[in-house]
């Protein structure tokens, strides 16, 4: 799929194409546990609650917008990744998609590694007392002091992104009179069935050294031949939100296939592979995503049966999921502000909130479910589109969907799956304060993530 937009955004209030949204739920008050978190429910009173606290004591307690993250269904998805993959893989939590020390810890406590991409979410991690082996530093264009930090500190592996880095880590490790572990990332030539902004395995990208021109060989063999480097592996990662696994079928055998020729002219079986995360979950009701042990089963199955064609040893395999832990885990709750019926075509609600903590609807055209949390209702469905209350009419949390036509101003709605990313790349746009992250867990709650003051921000701005 190709997209263009407008520097502007979307136009406002486009007439929708017959067909375009999906017809409402026969009961607007149920909440799908297929894109809510394991402790959400709706209380006899209509009110919502997630981990035994309902959502008008925590707006009361905590403001609105604000990220409300399940604890015990975080520790229990992390368990299950765990569990699913057993004693002879290795699980790296994509810290990118949600990182903060509690969240550290949960993962140590859980068993699982920890995957980084800047100076900042390794800080975090190292900070919060992840053992520096159980972390791998990711990026395309790593900093020296970032790269420095990284081998001081034993970081299990540095993931090898260009020619330019092979040669930079190898220099610096050696210079500190360490050896660095490392795996080189290849590009494998496989478009996920995903948005075309999110794919990153095809050539025509930033990601990764090309396998079909020759160029993976000759970073294998470079890598091999420095002193200060450890190649350990194979790294490869093909999109993000994926359901399908034929795009990691395809992903394995090219990179098995770059082991076995990496035998043959070096004599070397590299012991690891990393498929990379990108597993899709439920936005809405009508995405179906994949079982941890599912997803398991199916990669460990591709690899032992590529790797017995080529004759090679299994090599333990490494997989990252990030959103596939958090997404689900968290929703971010929202005060009901202005609504806007336009006739013949829908209704706008407003909330409190908007594109500076959830940017994903207005970059990726992504796709959200919404309800009203603060009571129930049998009032008819609207059909809405909630918006933020930023200058830009792209300023769009969920596009298109159905909340009761008596929602009124000061009501609270919830917008669940948004623990990945959406606090990760939020902003400060319109000098916006970004929301808090609060950690509910049986019944009690606590910030993990302070929200933004005007005094954090005036702070920065020296004059």
């Amino acid at each position: 799929m190709s997209r263009s937009a407008h520097p502007a955004g979307p136009r406002h209030a486009d007439v929708l194409p017959e067909g375009h949204y999906s017809a409402p739920a026969a009961d607007l008050n149920a909440l799908d546990p297929k894109v809510w978190s394991h402790t959400v429910s709706r209380g006899d009173d209509g009110v919502v609650r997630v981990g035994g606290i309902d959502v008008k004591q925590l707006a009361e307690e905590f403001g609105t917008p604000g990220y409300f993250l399940d604890e015990a269904d975080f520790r229990e998805r992390a368990r299950a990744w765990r569990t699913a993959f057993g004693h002879d893989a290795d699980v790296f939590y994509a810290g990118k998609a949600f990182l903060s020390r509690a969240v550290v810890r949960w993962l140590h406590e859980e068993g699982l590694n920890l995957d980084v991409c800047s100076g900042g979410e390794l800080a975090t991690a190292l900070s919060a007392g992840m053992p520096a082996d159980r972390i791998a530093f990711h990026g395309n264009n790593k900093s020296e002091e970032e790269i420095r930090t990284a081998v001081e500190a034993g970081v299990g592996r540095i993931v090898l992104d260009s020619f330019q880095e092979i040669v930079r880590v190898a220099h610096i490790a050696q210079s500190l009179g360490k050896r660095q572990r490392a795996q080189i990332r290849v590009t494998v030539g496989v478009e996920a069935h995903t948005h075309e902004f999110i794919a990153t395995a095809h050539e025509d990208q930033k990601f990764g050294i090309g396998l079909a021109d020759g160029q993976a060989a000759e970073a294998v063999r470079r890598a091999l031949a420095l002193d200060g480097l450890e190649l350990v592996g194979i790294h490869s990662h093909i999109g993000s939100q994926i359901f399908d696994m034929a795009g990691f079928e395809v992903a394995a055998r090219r990179v098995v296939k770059l082991l076995a020729e990496v035998r043959d002219e070096h004599g070397v079986e590299l012991p690891e592979i990393d498929l990379g995360g990108g597993l899709g979950i439920a936005y809405t009701s009508e995405d179906d995503p994949r079982e941890p042990h599912e997803i398991a089963k199916a990669l460990s199955e591709i690899v032992t049966r590529e790797c017995e064609a080529a004759k090679l040893r299994t090599p333990r395999i490494s997989v990252e999921p990030g959103r596939a832990i958090v997404g689900p885990t968290a929703f971010t709750l929202y005060e009901v502000g202005t609504i806007k019926p336009l006739d013949g075509l829908r209704t706008y609600v407003s909330v409190d909130g908007g594109m500076s903590d959830n940017i994903r609807t207005a970059l990726y055209d992504a796709e959200y479910s919404v309800a009203l949390v603060s009571r129930a209702s049998d009032a008819e469905p609207m059909l809405v589109r909630v918006v933020g209350k930023h200058c830009e009419s792209g300023d769009i949390v969920v596009k298109d969907a159905f909340l009761p036509a008596d929602l009124a101003p000061g009501d609270l709605i919830a917008v669940p799956a948004t623990g990945a990313y959406c606090r990760s790349m939020a902003s400060n746009y319109n000098h916006a304060l970004r929301p808090p992250v609060v950690a509910v867990h049986d019944g009690e709650a606590r910030v993990i993530v302070r929200r933004e003051t005007e005094e954090d921000i005036l702070r920065l701005d020296v004059g």
